[in-house]
């Protein structure tokens, strides 16, 4: 294997069918080195890929990917290279953080021991007590320390700051950025903790009814998408063409636009404000168009 790949993961054409669900021939890219978001409502798909994308599911069609190279043709150089945290603590929790060390320095071929050690001292997280008397918080600070020390090329998180504290979920997003800053890194990161997307990653997926929506750039989306605000009467003036989707109030509508400076142009009259990602998800979710 090489490392001259620029996109860690690839998927083109992903199709998954369940009795009452489609993943519908999804395509996107993860690109090397960087924070990627993934989005999208409950059911929208985003365990399916995730579980597609570590193996974990056979796909109905499409190609994956993962550094550059066919997943059935190198799943053990994959593996190795690869840690996953998710919303729960998966590890034994009648074992020490000491204990664990010891047992994942067998399992991982690339265990970090010194990384390890250093950083539950850093966190204050004790070594000698097992992990199922830990606080949630706790345990997935450790899971993050796990993940990391396993010096992976690629962590695939599946909500991993969802119910914690703000202390806690600065100290996880304080981990990520450190783990991101080496350029062969990359975070392929599924939330509907919006916010610290919003904070951390560099890409956003969008995956709305099984379907890919958009893959873009944050600071571009956040750039380009805005929310134009007008009454109920106005709103049958407005090109159906210049919006991407409408939520109604009682008396007004706000419409979700991709191009901010092509709408103050065409609709200098009417209040246009920035929108946000979550304000993003939402249109797409949960938008009457």
């Amino acid at each position: 294997m090489t490392s001259d790949y620029t996109k860690t993961i690839e998927l083109n054409g992903i199709s998954k069918q369940y009795k009452k669900f489609k993943l519908k021939g999804c395509t996107f890219d993860v690109p090397k080195g960087r924070i990627v978001g993934f989005i999208g409502a409950n059911g929208a798909g985003k365990t399916t890929i995730i579980n597609a994308i570590l193996g974990l599911i056979k796909v109905d069609s499409g190609e994956l990917k993962i550094f550059g190279t066919d997943y059935k043709a190198n799943q053990s150089y994959i593996r190795e290279n690869t840690a996953v945290v998710f919303d729960e603590y998966l590890f034994p929790e009648n074992m020490t953080p000491s204990e664990q060390d010891l047992m994942f320095s067998k399992i991982y071929k690339h265990w970090n021991s010194r990384y390890f050690n250093s950083t539950l001292q850093r966190f204050k997280i004790p070594t000698d007590q097992k992990t199922g008397q830990f606080s949630r918080g706790m345990k997935m600070i450790l899971s993050i320390i796990i993940a990391i020390a396993q010096d992976p090329l690629l962590i695939v998180m599946d909500e991993p700051t969802t119910g914690l504290d703000i202390g806690n979920r600065s100290d996880a997003i304080d981990l990520f950025l450190e783990f991101i800053q080496d350029e062969a890194k990359t975070i392929f990161f599924s939330s509907h903790m919006i916010n610290d997307l919003e904070q951390i990653a560099d890409y956003i997926i969008l995956i709305n009814n099984g379907e890919i929506i958009f893959s873009e750039e944050k600071d571009r989306l956040l750039e380009n998408y805005g929310i134009l605000k007008c009454g109920k009467s106005e709103f049958e003036n407005i090109n159906p063409k210049d919006y991407v989707n409408y939520r109604n109030s009682s008396v007004n509508c706000d419409l979700l636009v991709s191009n901010k400076e092509k709408t103050k142009w065409q609709y200098p009259d009417f209040l246009l404000e920035d929108a946000s990602l979550e304000d993003i998800l939402l249109f797409y979710i949960k938008g009457e168009l």
